[in-house]
């Protein structure tokens, strides 16, 4: 999908994982690792964002798609298909590419998927300490409708709002 000089394109290659992997390492180390520290995130890079777990997360039916901004692999987004919701699992852009209408283009294309899928909402989930991202789906028209914690392994827990956005038809 192209808007202006934003691309988004579906990932189904090995080749396209490891873009992911690479990009997830360095969004998530920046912006996580002050949030939930270095060690649950090292954690939660090899078991939720490798290759091996994103081949597994796509054969269960997840559909990632990497953002391009003039060329360059920017971000990503990671969507998945529920009964009544669109689950948008990850949407992540490089800090540096941050305020070039990125964001809002990732958002506009999975509200697009919404539609397509015949739903009428996206629901997310986001660290409770994660601010500025709250306050940006704030902005978005997602409202807090909870928390939610799950434990993730090896002593470590997701202490997330679950977050909904109503798209009308």
């Amino acid at each position: 999908m192209l808007f202006d000089n934003i691309k988004i394109e579906i990932a189904n290659t090995t080749k396209d994982y490891l873009q992911i992997e690479k990009l997830a390492d360095v969004i998530w180390r920046e912006h996580y690792i002050p949030i939930v520290g270095k060690p649950q995130i090292d954690y939660m890079l090899e078991k939720f964002q490798s290759v091996k777990p994103i081949t597994e997360q796509v054969k269960n039916g997840c559909a990632y798609y990497i953002i391009n901004f003039e060329g360059v692999s920017v971000g990503y987004i990671s969507i998945k298909k529920e009964i009544d919701a669109l689950f948008l699992s990850k949407i992540y852009v490089l800090s540096s590419y941050r305020g070039k209408k990125i964001g809002k283009t990732a958002m506009a294309f999975v509200e697009d998927k919404v539609k397509q899928y015949k739903l009428d909402k996206i629901r997310l989930t986001v660290n409770i300490h994660n601010t500025n991202s709250i306050k940006a789906y704030e902005k978005l028209g997602f409202k807090n409708i909870g928390p939610i914690v799950a434990d993730i392994g090896n002593g470590f827990i997701m202490d997330d709002y679950e977050m909904v956005k109503h798209i009308p038809a």
